[in-house]
């Protein structure tokens, strides 16, 4: 899921621009990397460290190069900045405020999972775009189906450990991958249509 990024910063690298390309959802995805880092950290998860570290190595780049060509450069930084605040206030919060590990990890799991179905929402952040304009090109169909995959693999995770944090969080991003797939079915791209139509003529 977080190398389908891989096209979007190749796409950004060959125009020099961010034109279609959403903000968004690398910030959110990354965010929430850090949180489930931490998370697998206090749980001694290995699995979800490891995932999650390359999560928050690729988001970053992607955010990085996304600064770099953007020309609404200030208001990314703060974004970027708001964000990194709220991250460092909640870190404080949960290891100042709550000592005890296991009614830490409760909370760092009820906070993380509501951050994570922020991600899985904020491609949609465009919906009322996309439907005024009948256009997808604002969405990437290679992170639609790899959020699927993920967010499917995730809930079975969570089930095999029994652990409602990991699984619950997960199910918005199958349901807003579905969304996203009727989407792309309702307002295909203009090549799909045009390879539609040379079929039927």
């Amino acid at each position: 899921m977080f190398t389908t990024g891989l096209s979007d910063l190749h796409k950004m690298f060959s125009t020099r621009s961010v034109d279609n390309i959403q903000f968004l959802p690398f910030l959110t995805t990354d965010l929430n990397n850090i949180g489930w880092f931490y998370y697998g950290y206090l749980k001694d998860d290995w699995t979800l460290m490891s995932v999650n570290c390359i999560g928050i190595s690729l988001q970053t780049l992607y955010i990085l190069v996304y600064l770099r060509f953007t020309p609404e450069k200030c208001s990314i930084l703060m974004k970027c900045l708001v964000s990194l605040a709220v991250l460092f206030l909640g870190y404080c919060y949960f290891y100042i405020q709550i000592p005890d590990v296991p009614t830490r990890l409760s909370r760092l799991g009820l906070f993380f999972s509501i951050l994570t179905i922020g991600m899985y929402m904020s491609p949609l952040i465009d919906l009322a775009k996309i439907i005024k304009t009948k256009s997808t090109k604002c969405l990437s169909f290679p992170l639609t189906v790899a959020t699927f995959l993920t967010s499917t693999s995730w809930v079975l995770y969570g089930m095999q450990l029994n652990d409602p944090y990991i699984m619950v969080p997960n199910f918005p991003g199958i349901l807003t991958s579905l969304l996203r797939f009727w989407l792309f079915w309702q307002y295909p791209s203009e090549k799909e249509t045009y390879q539609y139509r040379q079929v039927q003529a």
